[in-house]
C-alpha cells in the first residue's frame, strides 16, 4: 500500500463529498436558481459578486452548509466506527447500531438531559460516551471465552442489549413532558435539523482526535482482522490494542449520537462497500470509510429534507430503508 494510492483515492472521495455538499446546498424547499446558487457559493465572499439575496445567503450559508458539513462528520464517525468493530470482531455484520453502542450512547445522552447536563457544553456528549462504553465493554466480556472473542455471541448479545436499551428509552420518553416527546422521538430516529457551525466544529474535533488514534493502529488492525492468533504471534499486544480501539470507536460514535440521535446502518454498509471496492488494508480503508460515509449521510440527509418538502423525514428513516435490505443481503451471502 503506497502513500500515493491512499492520497489519490482520498482526494477522489473528497471530491465526491464536495459534489454532494454542493448538491445539498442547491436542494431544498426554497428554490434557488442553479447558476445564481453556484455563483453565490464560489463568489459570494467577494463584495458585490454574489447574485443571491440576503435571505438566500442565510439559507445557503447559515442553514444548508452547516447541516451538510455536520451530516458529513456524523457519517464519517459512524462509518469509521463500523470499520473498526468489523475488523476487531472479524464480522461484516458488526456496526455501532447492531452492537448497541448507538443505543447506549442515546440512553446516556437522554439521562444527561434529564440530569441537567445540557447546561454544560460537553455534558451531554460525556454522558453519551459513558453510555456507549458501558454498553460495549460488558458485551465484549460476555462474548469472550478465554482469549477468544466470539463474534456471533457478541452480535446476539448486541441484539438483546438493544432490546433492553429500547425499553429504557421508552421509559424515559414516557416520563418526559408532552412538549418534549415529539422532539425526542424525532431525534431518536436521526435528526440533523439542529445542526450549526458550532456543532459541526465540535463534532469535527472529536472525530479528528478519534481518527488519529484509530489510524495510528491501522497496521496492527490489519493483523487482527486476519486472526487474533496470527496477530499475537507477530507481536501485536492485543488487549491494549482492543481496549484503545474500542474506546476510540465508542468516543466518535457517542459524539455523533449525542447530537444527531440514532442513525442506523451507516457503519454497516459503508465499510463493506469500501472493502469490496478498495480492499481491506486499513491504511486506505479507514480514510475511504470516513470520506464515503460523509458523502453517504450528507446525500441521505438531502433526500430526507427534500423528499416530502416542506416537511422532512428523519434521516434515520432513509438510512434504514437502505440498510435493512443490505443487512439481509449480507446474511444471505454464502461466505458468512
Amino acid at each position: 500500500m503506497t502513500a500515493y494510492r491512499v492520497l489519490g483515492i482520498s482526494l477522489l472521495l473528497a471530491l465526491v463529498f464536495l459534489a454532494v455538499v454542493i448538491v445539498s446546498l442547491l436542494s431544498g424547499a426554497v428554490s434557488i436558481p442553479f447558476a445564481d446558487a453556484l455563483r453565490g457559493i464560489f463568489l459570494g465572499w467577494m463584495p458585490g459578486e454574489s447574485p443571491l439575496t440576503a435571505a438566500q445567503r442565510d439559507i445557503v450559508f447559515s442553514i444548508r452548509l452547516p447541516r451538510a458539513l455536520f451530516a458529513g462528520i456524523v457519517g464519517a464517525s459512524l462509518a469509521v466506527a463500523g470499520a473498526v468493530f468489523q475488523a476487531l470482531l472479524r464480522n461484516p455484520l458488526a456496526d455501532p447500531y447492531v452492537l448497541g453502542v448507538s443505543g447506549g450512547s442515546a440512553v446516556g445522552a437522554m439521562l444527561g438531559i434529564v440530569a441537567g447536563a445540557a447546561s454544560l457544553s460537553v455534558g451531554v456528549p460525556l454522558f453519551a460516551f459513558a453510555g456507549g462504553v458501558l454498553t460495549i465493554l460488558p458485551l465484549v466480556g460476555i462474548a469472550r471465552k478465554g482469549s477468544d472473542l466470539r463474534s456471533e455471541t457478541l452480535l446476539l448479545s448486541g441484539v438483546i442489549v438493544n432490546a433492553f436499551l429500547s425499553a429504557v428509552i421508552l421509559f424515559l420518553l414516557s416520563v418526559a413532558s408532552r412538549a418534549e416527546l415529539r422532539n425526542a422521538m424525532f431525534w431518536l430516529m436521526g435528526d440533523l435539523s439542529a445542526a450549526g457551525l458550532r456543532e459541526a466544529a465540535a463534532g469535527g474535533l472529536v472525530f479528528a482526535a478519534g481518527f488519529v488514534v484509530l489510524y495510528a493502529d491501522a497496521r496492527p488492525l490489519n493483523l487482527v482482522a486476519m486472526g487474533e492468533e496470527t496477530a499475537r504471534q507477530l507481536g501485536v499486544e492485543l488487549e491494549g490494542l482492543k481496549l484503545r480501539m474500542l474506546l476510540a470507536a465508542s468516543l466518535v460514535t457517542a459524539a455523533a449520537v449525542s447530537v444527531s440521535g440514532i442513525i442506523g446502518f451507516v457503519g454497516l454498509m459503508v465499510p463493506h462497500m469500501m472493502r469490496l471496492v478498495f480492499g481491506a488494508d486499513h491504511r486506505l480503508h479507514l480514510p475511504a470509510c470516513a470520506l464515503f460515509g460523509a458523502s453517504f449521510l450528507a446525500a441521505a440527509d438531502t433526500l430526507a429534507r427534500t423528499a416530502v418538502a416542506p416537511s422532512e423525514l428523519p434521516v434515520g428513516v432513509v438510512t434504514a430503508l437502505c440498510g435493512a435490505p443490505y443487512f439481509i443481503y449480507l446474511l444471505r451471502r454464502r461466505d458468512l
